[in-house]
């Protein structure tokens, strides 16, 4: 038997943009699995939907721009702005609300840009932060978690007409996320010792919540083990947010929350490790990533305890999507045999 030999050096092939996408859909099936188990069937046919407008405004920009269609939709980096636009919608949201989301990040932020490799935005966050602002009462109901949900016909029947049939369950889906409610009543002067005894919180976070985090995490530690992202980013991300959350509750516990419960409620997870890692509009150089982390890090923080808005990670990453170019630009490394001028 004969042996082959190569020579050095041994790299490892380029990854292709479609394994990398589908990868990265992997590692959010659980996500998907445990927010339809504690939000109902909204979250599937919010992902359903958004994923077919998505990939049917790609198909049609495709045309207009005389690109290949076929081989294009094949990366499948339509299909994953879809599921990341479909899993941030409330559960109960109408179809058009849904719709308008995915048309806005596939036409506008994607392909008025050039299309992939060219948006200078994440799309899925562009969609979402074009809907909170345009939409905000409607992008805070949420059904509480653990409380009766709505059955797959009541669902379907909101979807389609913005009403349920029962409406014994119209309060279910008013209700506000964790973080808006925390926000909001400590505003009214409760202290954080009070409101973390209620039934809406859990060990590590909101309750229902602290779950799909946990969802999130696990996905995100599967990316990390392929390298799929880069671990730079999705550290500094949670660690900048962590610290900040811990230094403000040490100097005022009774008005500022602790680390765990900003690190897992809300979007943090996925802000973290699927929205702030997109190759496309993160940082590239390795000091560079350190700095966009941190400061998406420090911005959802900040937004969170003093900004208008009770989760800041869809506008923290789409400031910092901005700052890219001059972050990468003073960060380069130097090369080999030249001085940093």
């Amino acid at each position: 038997m004969k042996l082959s030999i190569a020579s050095a050096p041994f790299i490892r092939p380029t990854m292709q943009v479609s394994w990398v996408m589908r990868q990265v859909l992997l590692a959010l099936v659980p996500a998907i699995l445990i927010n339809t188990l504690f939000f109902g069937p909204g979250v599937i046919l919010n992902i359903l939907l958004a994923c077919l407008v998505a990939v049917s405004c790609e198909a049609i920009a495709l045309k207009l721009r005389d690109r290949p269609i076929v081989a294009t939709l094949n990366d499948s980096s339509a299909l994953l702005a879809g599921v990341l636009l479909g899993l941030a919608m409330p559960p109960l949201s109408p179809w058009w609300l849904t719709a308008l989301g995915a048309a806005f990040a596939l036409i506008v932020a994607k392909h008025l840009y050039g299309g992939l490799g060219y948006n200078p935005f994440n799309p899925a966050m562009a969609g979402y932060a074009a809907l909170l602002t345009s939409f905000p009462s409607l992008m805070k109901q949420w059904p509480t978690p653990g409380a009766e949900l709505p059955g797959v016909g009541d669902t379907l029947h909101h979807f389609i007409f913005g009403r349920l049939m029962d409406n014994r369950l119209i309060d279910l889906i008013s209700s506000a996320t964790v973080l808006d409610h925390t926000k909001s009543q400590l505003a009214l002067h409760y202290t954080w010792s009070e409101l973390s005894g209620e039934t809406l919180y859990g060990m590590l976070g909101g309750a229902g919540w602290q779950w799909v985090a946990l969802a999130y995490l696990a996905g995100g530690l599967y990316l990390l083990a392929v390298r799929i992202i880069d671990w730079r980013i999705p550290t500094t991300v949670l660690a900048a947010l962590a610290t900040l959350a811990l230094f403000f509750h040490l100097v005022d516990s009774d008005h500022y929350p602790g680390p765990i419960f900003h690190l897992f409620s809300g979007a943090a997870m996925i802000g973290a490790f699927f929205i702030a890692t997109d190759p496309v509009s993160a940082a590239t150089t390795p000091k560079g990533r350190l700095i966009y982390g941190a400061s998406i890090g420090i911005l959802i923080y900040l937004i969170r305890t003093f900004g208008g808005y009770p989760d800041g990670v869809a506008f923290a990453v789409l400031i910092l999507n901005a700052a890219v170019p001059v972050i990468d630009r003073h960060t380069q490394p130097r090369v080999y045999g030249h001085d940093r001028n």
